[in-house]
């Protein structure tokens, strides 16, 4: 394989994008694992007495990512997140008002490989804040990383809460609206499918969404982010091969997918695990109108379903030209 390098002459604007999503990556990918690590060391060393009192914390506000979470605007406002999204760039499209006396749940597609584009429009300011004054942005992720000492205080910090039934019911029962809960509908079984060229989302099954805004009243918004799963490719996994049953039956165990992912590097673009710098432009549809049901049927839940079906369809298909996709091409459920 031919190795292609960086110019030395980068600007060093892009030099320091480049930084920006390199440590984006790592606390996507490590940090975590690094929090967990470093937490035991305190256990074991001479200042377990520090664990024990953050296990006290832990204890008391265990249910914090179920109730709204504990956002900074601090954090979400850090330079780095600048540079993070001008590497991309990301670019956020409103096509319609959002009420702020609302609440509304936002369906996200695609996942692609690690949501950068839901991270850097839902997560980050001022993009979301600055197009749909009075909403506050709420990101549901898998509730397995709020047990992550130390690491939950930081997603939490970014505007990330539990994906519970519990953590969406809070977030959408706010009787003065202004709530908007991000769910990135096909999960972690639709990262499997990201990569270059591909437009199929794994929702055909997935209405469990459609009920929690049947219930509460919230209407529902498609969003699309165009240029999602352009930023990786991945190792070759069609269903029925062997590596793509052994993702599947990991995902089933551990609750999370592992794409064998890869882009470039930070000083060669041939290989690496830094993202390509291709635009993603995520798309914020127009609202489907919700009457609070506190019991649907399978019936009105089906309906609701269809036709959110349809206007997310009907959002891709007015705007992929703009973003470069062949007319000939569309969506494709599963």
């Amino acid at each position: 394989m031919k190795v292609e390098f960086a110019p030395i002459n980068v600007p060093l604007k892009r030099r320091i994008q480049t930084v920006a999503v390199l440590q984006w990556i790592f606390s996507f990918l490590l940090l975590a694992e690094f929090c967990c690590g470093f937490f035991v060391i305190l256990i074991l060393g001479n200042f377990w007495f520090l664990a024990v009192l953050y296990l006290l914390w832990l204890y008391l506000d265990w249910g914090t990512p179920c109730a709204g979470g504990r956002r900074s605007q601090w954090v979400r406002s850090w330079t780095v997140w600048k540079y993070f999204r001008e590497y991309f760039p990301i670019h956020l499209i409103k096509t319609s008002e959002l009420n702020p006396n609302h609440n509304y749940l936002l369906g996200f597609h695609p996942h692609g490989v690690l949501v950068a584009g839901a991270f850097g429009n839902f997560c980050t300011d001022p993009p979301f804040k600055n197009l749909f004054p009075g909403l506050t942005p709420y990101l549901h992720i898998m509730p397995i990383w709020f047990g992550c000492p130390f690491f939950r205080e930081y997603i939490m910090s970014a505007g990330m809460v539990s994906a519970s039934k519990e953590s969406v019911s809070y977030v959408l029962n706010n009787k003065g609206g202004g709530h908007a809960s991000v769910i990135v509908i096909g999960g972690a079984e639709e990262s499997l499918n990201a990569r270059p060229g591909n437009l199929t989302l794994n929702i055909l099954k997935r209405k469990g969404f459609i009920k929690m805004a049947l219930k509460h009243g919230a209407h529902l918004v498609p969003v699309f982010s165009f240029g999602e799963n352009e930023l990786f490719k991945q190792v070759a996994n069609p269903k029925g091969s062997w590596l793509r049953n052994v993702q599947e039956k990991l995902q089933k165990i551990m609750g999370f997918a592992l794409p064998l992912f890869h882009a470039r590097g930070v000083f060669q673009y041939s290989f690496g695990l830094i993202p390509y710098r291709q635009p993603i432009h995520t798309v914020v549809g127009s609202p489907i109108p919700v009457k609070q049901n506190l019991n649907p049927t399978t019936e009105e839940i089906d309906q609701l379903h269809a036709l959110y079906l349809q206007k997310l369809k009907k959002l891709f298909e007015e705007h992929k030209s703009n973003y470069g996709i062949p007319a000939h091409k569309s969506l494709i459920f599963e």
